[in-house]
């Protein structure tokens, strides 16, 4: 299921992430990098390897 921009807000601030005024992917890219994740999110992975992804849903949709 797609993440909501509030759930995505939501995430990233008990990350410490600053969500401020970035898009969807800038938040999703900095919640991947700060969890220590591949910060791929939109990068438009033919083949992601990331099945278990909780931004897949969202990324290959973009």
């Amino acid at each position: 299921m797609k993440m909501k921009m509030p759930e995505i807000k939501k995430k990233a601030k008990a990350l410490g992430v600053e969500a401020g005024k970035l898009k969807k992917a800038d938040i999703i890219l900095a919640i991947q990098k700060a969890e220590g994740n591949t910060a791929c999110f939109g990068t438009g992975t033919p083949a992601c390897p990331y099945l278990t992804c909780c931004w897949r849903e969202d990324c290959i949709s973009v």
